[in-house]
């Protein structure tokens, strides 16, 4: 594949935030409550989400949940960097610093990655890597994986069809309908790449609990990390909550938290 069509097909990845008919009225979590990885996903601009979600959070610590922190924010390459950072720093402005990670609104991100500063919950990094995803979009979803991890998630044989087909479609509505047939398979074997990886870096937690900071689309139970979380014993207890839009694209979780619409330019004048 030509390098300007990875360029093209990598430009893109990040889903959009997705919806569900019904919604589940918010009340204050308790630390019974708290399963064994909890999946907080999110509309990457949307300021209002980003704050419920980490008043969530912030209620769960307070009540003496300490998880680590699994961040999307952050490459999986990179863990001994944010290692060190969060050894060396005091707030996470500084983290933020060190890490030196284009490409996010840092500032929606700080009051999390302050709180598990202050509270010494470790943060994981669990994105694929730009490198990664250009030699998935090229190779297929197992070229990113060691063997073992290759025959855990059966990844030698075709994606589950209806995983490729929610992605496929989640993906073309992210993109306004306009991903070309040429540049689609390799779109959704990124971004199933990512959710493996997630749950792969999750569930080497254990025993410790997880919280994941994540997009929408990685979130969602049928097609996203929790889909891969489950697919090897041990089976491990998943909540999954969504933060959408009120046109959001549509997805599955245990929970809806209705958040209104971030104003933004026409979001498919850039694949125009």
């Amino acid at each position: 594949m030509k390098p300007y069509t990875i360029a093209l097909l990598l430009a893109g990845l990040a889903l959009a935030g997705c919806s569900s008919k019904q919604t589940v009225a918010y009340t204050a979590p308790t630390t019974a409550s708290n399963p064994q990885v909890l999946l907080l996903g999110e509309v990457h601009d949307n300021k209002e989400g980003h704050k419920l979600r980490f008043e969530d959070l912030r209620q769960r610590v307070e009540a003496g949940w300490r998880p680590a922190i699994a961040m999307e924010q952050f490459d999986r390459e990179s863990q001994g960097l944010l290692d060190e950072a969060q050894k060396g720093c005091l707030d996470a402005s500084c983290v933020i610093s060190v890490m030196n990670k284009k490409g996010w609104d840092w500032q929606l991100y700080h009051p999390i990655i302050q709180l598990a500063l202050s509270n010494h919950l470790p943060l994981i990094a669990v994105n694929l890597s730009r490198t990664d995803a250009s030699k998935v979009v090229r190779d297929g979803v197992a070229s990113s994986f060691d063997a073992a991890t290759v025959a855990a998630y059966k990844l030698k044989e075709p994606l589950p069809s209806d995983v490729r087909r929610g992605q496929e479609k989640a993906i073309q509505e992210g993109h306004c309908n306009m991903a070309s047939d040429m540049m689609l398979p390799g779109m959704v074997n990124a971004q199933v790449a990512r959710d493996i990886w997630m749950a792969k870096l999750i569930r080497q937690q254990q025993p410790r609990d997880v919280v994941l900071i994540a997009g929408n689309g990685h979130v969602r139970k049928d097609i996203g990390v929790p889909r891969w979380l489950n697919a090897i014993e041990p089976r491990l207890t998943v909540r999954t909550i969504g933060f959408i839009e009120p046109d959001g694209l549509q997805g599955s979780y245990d929970e809806i938290r209705k958040v209104a619409a971030q104003k933004r330019t026409d979001p498919c004048a850039k694949f125009k």
